[in-house]
């Protein structure tokens, strides 16, 4: 570019000045700096702006032709840098939810953010965690919320939400009017569970420790839902996150079993690469998960 902003200030100032020495403490410049940014303005085109007209500066034709479309350049530059300096532009979010948090919480943070920002162009992809962190790590997703623990030297791994797993029966299961469940129960039922990779199989596995080869899985399926229609068929016994069963709980469709010497206990995560620059997006959207909390 053969001009400089510097330059189309200094024009703008002086045409509404009508005077080189005015125009250049509207800009805090000295006159002679401000005198010197014209006449090159003026020098590198092979244009005359001005008609000297005594000590007063008065646009000629040409200056009058171009001085609406300085002032739009202008307003675009200036809009340009309250945006860079507010990072007030939300454009495009890429979040990643693992399946319980996808369809329980980050669907309702999604809602909520995009009432904040109508403009912005958000999406929400749900994967297990596996999938989410490997698309994180690939800066195919610029956020993700996940329930298992990784570790892994690119990604920054935020503590977020605790959680709690729930193993649940049919109402008419046999298990269901036992008081309290023991390790002998645990390893005679058939099990639907979530697949390997996901993090609530993740935690499950962690929780029964010393079982796991002992347990009966019958199924290993991806989505919560289906877990929770198998095991009201009478199938068996699943294992999934309390935020996904509260509503049958409620309704009595399933059945809370409880296992107070076994700990179900776990954390909800929030990823994201250590070299990805976080946007307006990312900070509304990371306050958005703090409300949540």
């Amino acid at each position: 570019m053969r001009f400089s902003l510097k330059q189309i200030e200094v024009f703008l100032a002086t045409a509404n000045c009508q005077n080189i020495t005015q125009a250049a403490e509207l800009l805090s410049m000295s006159q002679s700096a401000a005198s010197e940014s014209l006449k090159t303005l003026e020098k590198q085109f092979d244009i005359k702006l001005f008609d000297r007209v005594g000590k007063r500066l008065q646009l000629n034709d040409f200056g009058n032709q171009i001085r609406k479309q300085a002032e739009r350049f202008m307003d675009q530059a200036h809009s340009l840098e309250t945006s860079l300096l507010q990072h007030s532009n939300i454009g495009q979010l890429k979040v990643g939810a693992t399946l319980s948090i996808g369809n329980y919480l980050a669907i309702q943070i999604l809602s909520e953010f995009k009432s904040l920002h109508p403009d912005a162009n958000a999406t929400l992809e749900v994967a297990n965690t596996t999938e989410i962190s490997n698309k994180v790590e690939n800066f195919e997703l610029d956020i993700g919320l996940i329930e298992g623990e990784i570790s892994h030297a690119n990604l920054d791994v935020i503590p977020w939400k605790k959680d709690e797993l729930v193993v649940f029966c049919a109402p008419d299961h046999p298990l269901a009017s036992k008081h309290e469940i023991i390790d002998k129960d645990l390893t005679a039922a058939k099990w639907i569970l979530r697949e390997p990779g996901s993090g609530t199989r993740q935690a499950f596995d962690f929780a029964l420790h010393g079982l796991l080869p002992e347990l009966d899985i019958e199924l290993e399926l991806q989505h919560t839902e289906a877990i929770k229609r198998a095991v009201e068929s009478g199938m068996g016994v699943g294992c999934l996150s309390r935020i996904t069963l509260e509503n049958a709980f409620k309704t009595g469709s399933l059945t809370p079993l409880a296992i107070p010497h076994r700990n179900f206990q776990r954390q909800f995560y929030i990823i994201l690469h250590k070299e990805k620059y976080r946007s307006a997006g990312i900070e509304s959207w990371l306050e958005l998960c703090q409300k949540h909390f």
